[in-house]
Order: structure tokens, then sequence, then C-alpha cells
């Protein structure tokens, strides 16, 4: 059965919402926003198909970890992996469309670090309280 929440444009936390489930973003946020993922899809949107080691030049990430994060997306849809069958393989990667819907979420995040992130350098260098482990 759909949330009731879905249906509409905005959300709001009620009182009594687990909140381990009831914050529609989370699932988008675990799946989009993990360490390597955010660089790669925006790697394949600015320069189109890349190669692996293209991606792994350009990120500077490990080969092990460039691979899990592209099986991951590929997995989720997000990315598009081609092998041509050549001497040597040749393998690209690129972007799909529904990797490439994400545009809009990635350019309202980046206008509001352009608009808050001094704010919270400023709220960072102001803490005096202790220091997360």
């Amino acid at each position: 059965m759909p949330n009731a929440r879905a249906a509409t444009s905005t959300w709001s936390p009620q009182p009594d919402d687990d909140p381990a489930t009831a914050c529609p973003i989370s699932p988008v946020v675990d799946l989009v926003f993990s360490r390597w993922t955010t660089p790669i899809l925006w790697v394949l949107q600015a320069h189109g198909t890349q190669r692996f080691v293209e991606l792994e030049r350009r990120i500077g990430v490990t080969p092990k970890v460039l691979t899990q994060r592209l099986r991951q997306l590929e997995r989720d849809g997000l990315v598009q992996r081609r092998i041509y069958a050549e001497v040597p393989p040749r393998v690209e990667y690129e972007i799909t469309e529904l990797g490439s819907s994400l545009h809009s979420v990635f350019a309202a995040l980046g206008e509001w670090s352009d608009a808050h992130l001094a704010d919270v350098e400023a709220s960072r260098a102001a803490y005096t309280g202790p220091l997360p482990r």
C-alpha cells in the first residue's frame, strides 16, 4: 500500500512517525550520496561516455572501489556498461536517462552550497563543544 504522503509534493514529519522509516528521502540519500557515487555520476554527466581507466584517472579512486561503485550504479539503473567484443576487450560506461534525471537534484544542492556553505564553515569554526569521534 503506498504511503499517503507520497501523493503530496511536500513532506512534514509527524510526531508519531518512526524516524527510521518516516523520511522519504533516506533511500535516495543512501543510493546517491555514498562516497564515490556523486563524483562518478558527475564525470559521466559532464564528460559523457568513459572507459574504466578514464574514470579512474579523473576521479582518483582505487580500481577496487570504482568497480564496486560502478556495479552498484549499474544495478540501480543509473549507469550503463557496454562491452565491446574486441581484443583487448573494451568496456565503456555512460550515465543513463535515470541517472541524468538527478541533474536537477545536484544543481539544487550546488545552489544551496553556494548560498550556505560559508555559514556552515563559520559555525564549525565557532563551535566549542566536543568534536565528533
